[in-house]
């Protein structure tokens, strides 16, 4: 079975700082057409950044979207041109002051992709020296460092729901039991 949606027009809704809302009329497989919404993003990164006792450094920041303080792994929008890892370096040392020697690239994945086309880069950060912190004018957060073990604990209890922090929260710690 054929599973293409072929799209027929396509009809810009919003454009802002961070995404922009598009409608697409398309063609079904079987003939028929219908709409899908799509959020176009520049896309993402977001980083496991672990220290030398296996710390893990997060950020907790309020989150409009679901009214909510969320801790999370850090993380930002790339900007136009942007490599992923020049992104992460960048990211990591606003949000938490950390500059990291060692990075590896873990995976990427869209983060969702029934609507969105925003796809996600994922760094492990390792080797970690202090600095300064300089998050964006608009960005409010506090930078802490917990125990991998208790963050991955944190998951089952409710503490940690973000997406990004999850998987990269399982992928550390999965990793460090396999060593």
């Amino acid at each position: 079975m054929k599973f293409e949606e072929k799209t027929i027009k396509s009809e810009d809704i919003f454009s802002g700082r961070i995404i922009k809302v598009r409608v697409d009329t398309v063609s079904l497989p079987d003939g028929r057409e219908s709409t899908r919404e799509i959020v176009e993003h520049a896309g993402a990164v977001a980083i496991v950044a672990l220290d030398d006792e296996n710390n893990i450094r997060l950020v907790r920041q309020y989150r409009k979207p679901v009214e909510q303080v969320l801790l999370e792994i850090p993380a930002g929008t790339m900007e136009a041109d942007e490599e992923a890892l020049s992104c992460a370096q960048r990211e990591l040392a606003e949000e938490t002051g950390l500059q990291a020697a060692v990075w590896e690239r873990i995976l990427s994945y869209y983060s969702a992709p029934g609507f969105s086309d925003e796809e996600l880069h994922l760094y492990l950060a390792r080797d970690l020296t202090s600095g300064e912190c300089s998050p964006d004018s608009d960005e409010f957060l506090e930078s802490v460092s917990i125990p991998l073990n208790e963050a991955y604990r944190m998951i089952f209890t409710g503490q940690i729901v973000d997406g990004k922090s999850i998987i990269g929260i399982q992928y550390a710690f999965n990793r460090l039991v396999r060593e």
